[in-house]
């Protein structure tokens, strides 16, 4: 699939799935940077005709804001179990619905929170890394697509 299918895929998934679960509107920003600010950042891999993986980057503060969205409760404090559940739940709808459209013999793993930047964690190695940022009422966030080499 070419770049520009998928982040045009991208673009919609993640716009459909935020407007859905978390009640809010989204649209791509150019903004490139990350905050240097505590981030959280959820991901889910995908093995077999497609091997990679999808990842949700935002601060700490926007996942507690997702969270009480989500649960339709007030955000919660803290990061606590809730607020990693509900950031791994965006990850994971995100990465299954661009399963669909990349590939239909991918298995989608289970999705993993972890506290920090995606670029300080490590990964398999990939021969590609595209990184969308997009912006709603709770400020910018990203969504990173890796691909396995």
């Amino acid at each position: 699939m070419r770049t520009e299918d998928r982040k045009e895929m991208l673009v919609r998934t993640v716009g459909s799935v935020f407007i859905t679960m978390v009640g809010l509107d989204v649209c791509p920003s150019e903004i490139q940077s990350l905050p240097s600010g505590d981030l959280l950042t959820s991901y889910v891999q995908l093995a077999g005709d497609w091997n990679g993986a999808i990842l949700l980057e935002c601060t700490r503060r926007q996942a507690r804001s997702f969270a009480g969205l989500i649960l339709s409760t007030d955000s919660p404090a803290a990061v606590d179990d809730d607020v990693r559940d509900a950031l791994g739940e965006l990850a994971n709808v995100i990465g299954g619905n661009m399963k669909c459209g990349m590939s239909t013999a991918a298995h989608l793993s289970m999705p993993t929170v972890r506290d920090g930047r995606a670029d300080d964690m490590k990964w398999f190695k990939t021969k590609a890394c595209e990184k969308f940022t997009f912006q709603c009422s709770e400020g910018h966030f990203w969504v990173t697509i890796l691909i396995a080499g």
